[in-house]
């Protein structure tokens, strides 16, 4: 599946905190910090950049993907 080349890092944040139980934990500079504890603990950063690289973008939906353990077009269907 081909990333789009658009996507803000604010606007995946709000995209990963509604559909995938993560919580927005803190804001430094331009870097988005969140939290999940579903199905365990995990921290993920996301740079808050418009539009994001699209080697960080592949990297974070790798990074979601495995731990909720679900395809990055599962992450990407909603966006």
């Amino acid at each position: 599946m081909k990333l789009p080349r658009n996507i803000s890092g604010d606007r995946l944040a709000d995209h990963i905190c509604r559909h995938w139980e993560y919580t927005r934990i803190a804001q430094v500079g331009s870097h988005i910090m969140l939290r999940t504890e579903i199905p365990s603990r995990s921290k993920q950063v996301i740079p808050a950049h418009t539009p994001l690289r699209i080697g960080t973008f592949s990297k974070i939906l790798s990074q979601i993907a495995a731990h909720k353990q679900v395809s990055r077009e599962e992450i990407l269907r909603d966006l």
